[in-house]
């Protein structure tokens, strides 16, 4: 049975501790990066007009790593868990100061994303439809979650384009996570008090990072926030998958997903590399329909949120439940449905039907005839 955020105040505390930490801390951070010299300067690829320090993802780690110490409990998993994150940071971090190839930042990241695994938080079992439940033997579930783990690393990393826009939509994220934790039969209070951590460190980070920022949380965040969203539903939703709980996390990451997915799907149809910076990702197209940098974020949150509340509907709703079909809960369940479908159609009609359509339309008034003089 679902169980109230009453009945659970550590998680209330955690998330409260980590927005406060991030609070305090970004300030302090942003004037180390800048005496480092750890700052993003205005050029052709870069949206801000001005300076701003980069390393934000050191205060988004101590708002995260601080109250986890407090409040979780500290198993080997957990360990594992912090440890990870901690890897994923620094990888950033030297990304953000000194910049890495590809490689080698890959790297990191496969070793970030080892570390739990190797400490247990992997798939361990999944529940097929008919069929049944099968072991994962270790030689497929545990690259599998290392594969899961870096994939949500670069997707967060590379949605991390706009003022606000990875902070808010892990904020999101990361609030559903709980929400659906605490939901489970055997509700994971470790699962759901980690994603009110994070919640609360995003929200936080946000008071410094919304449009016009003065603070981007640079790689060191974006690999930070993307592992351990990546890690939370390996430790309690997916551990004993089956096919419902594996829809969960992908819908409610569906954002940051779609866009890696899309872009990475560019790259290799141009024969670009895959790691090359580029302006093809979602939130530089909103851009050039004209979209404000504040307009463009809002709209993603927007969608991204609706989605995650298609993820809620499904968990909570339940129109076959105790073996009968409930006639309001299916209408309510679908409704919430084809809001979320019908903004992502609207997403990709916006995004690319009318960019080809205005495309066409230039070629079409470059081709008539100029007027006679």
């Amino acid at each position: 049975m679902f169980e109230t955020l009453a009945d659970h105040l550590e998680i209330v505390w955690g998330a409260l501790a980590g927005f406060a930490i991030v609070v305090v801390l970004t300030p302090a951070v942003g004037g180390v990066a800048r005496r480092l010299g750890a700052v993003d300067r205005p050029e052709r690829r870069r949206l801000n007009r001005q300076p701003v320090p980069r390393l934000g993802g050191l205060a988004l780690f101590f708002g995260i790593f601080v109250p986890a110490l407090a409040f979780l409990d500290l198993t080997h998993e957990a360990r594992g868990l912090l440890l990870g994150a901690a890897v994923a940071t620094v990888v950033g971090a030297i990304d953000d100061f000194r910049g890495l190839e590809w490689w080698q930042k890959l790297a990191g990241q496969v070793a970030a994303a080892a570390i739990p695994v190797g400490f247990g938080i992997w798939v361990h079992r999944f529940t097929f439809p008919i069929v049944g439940i099968h072991v994962l033997p270790k030689w497929i579930g545990m690259p599998l979650s290392v594969l899961w783990i870096v994939a949500i690393m670069n997707m967060v990393n590379f949605l991390d384009g706009l003022d606000g826009l990875a902070a808010g939509v892990s904020g999101i994220s990361a609030f559903t996570f709980a929400l659906i934790a605490l939901s489970l039969a055997r509700p994971e209070v470790q699962s759901a008090l980690l994603s009110a951590i994070v919640l609360g460190a995003a929200l936080g980070f946000l008071r410094h990072n919304f449009y016009p920022a003065r603070i981007f949380m640079g790689d060191s965040g974006a690999l930070l926030l993307g592992f351990v969203l990546a890690v939370i539903p390996l430790e309690g939703l997916l551990k004993t998958a089956s096919i419902v709980t594996l829809f969960f996390p992908l819908l409610v990451l569906a954002v940051p997903i779609v866009d890696t997915t899309f872009v990475v799907a560019r790259r290799l149809k141009h024969g670009e590399k895959v790691f090359e910076a580029d302006q093809a990702h979602l939130h530089y197209r909103f851009l050039r329909r004209g979209f404000s940098q504040v307009r463009a974020t809002v709209y993603i949150w927007t969608w991204c949120a609706l989605l995650a509340a298609a993820a809620l509907g499904t968990r909570f709703i339940r129109p076959h439940a105790h073996g009968h079909w409930h006639l309001w809960r299916a209408v309510g369940a679908a409704a919430i449905g084809l809001v979320a479908l019908a903004a992502s159609v609207y997403m990709v009609y916006l995004l690319e039907i009318v960019k080809l359509a205005s495309v066409r339309a230039r070629l079409r008034q470059e081709r008539k005839p100029p007027r006679a003089a």
